[in-house]
């Protein structure tokens, strides 16, 4: 049984009396342990799709199994676990709290999730992974002390305070210069490689795209395998 699979999947959106289809019948099946990258244009359907595997939105038709139950035949408290439970987020924007440090960032999210261990863990928790993608002296920062490099990579530890068995990561390395966008794809295969974290990336960047174990394109709403 793949860890997600994709059956047919539809999104439809009203724009006036226009109905444009974002995602049209896709189908895919996704392994625990995959790290796979979706590269495409923008309006492509990268993004929409994520986001309905994200439990963010809900499909117009087709299903998405998680371990093999329906995520949208859960009721709302269900998805809203599966969603602060079993998925990390990376999204577009770093979307950080001003008045928190990058610790208490961090943390934040934690107060959504249901049976994870809270207290003192969580807090040496949040200062390791500040330490793995090169914070480890901003622990106690602001955000308007923070560069946009670096709050991007404060939003890309705190995807990983959950324990997530799935990341979903819309353009993760938006923000970042070179050097640290390669040290940023090292901390992601680590991740995937030791932890056994499943991966679904979007991205523009081609590059980036063929380091991971998997490449697909979107292309008005359609997706292959490359």
């Amino acid at each position: 049984m793949s860890q997600i699979a994709l059956i047919n999947l539809v999104k439809t959106f009203s724009v006036g009396s226009e109905k444009i289809t974002a995602v049209k019948d896709v189908s895919l099946n996704v392994e625990k342990g995959d790290f796979l990258s979706i590269i495409g244009h923008s309006g492509s359907g990268k993004t929409t799709l994520i986001s309905m595997i994200g439990g963010i939105i809900g499909p117009t038709s087709g299903t998405i199994m998680f371990n093999g139950t329906n995520i949208y035949s859960l009721d709302s408290d269900s998805l809203s676990g599966y969603r602060s439970n079993k998925i990390g987020f990376m999204f577009q924007f770093a979307s950080l709290l001003p008045i928190l440090t990058a610790k208490e960032n961090l943390l934040l999210p934690l107060i959504f999730t249901s049976g994870k261990p809270s207290g003192p863990s969580n807090e040496q928790k949040a200062v390791e992974l500040l330490k793995m993608v090169g914070l480890g002296d901003k622990i106690n920062t602001y955000p308007s002390q923070l560069s946009g490099g670096q709050q991007r990579r404060v939003a890309i530890a705190r995807a990983f305070m959950n324990d997530p068995e799935v990341i979903l990561a819309d353009e993760p390395t938006g923000d970042l210069d070179e050097e640290t966008e390669a040290d940023m794809m090292q901390f992601f295969k680590t991740m995937n490689e030791e932890k056994g974290i499943t991966f679904i990336m979007v991205t523009h960047n081609t590059d980036l795209a063929r380091q991971t174990k998997r490449q697909l394109k979107m292309t008005l709403g359609s997706i292959k395998e490359l």
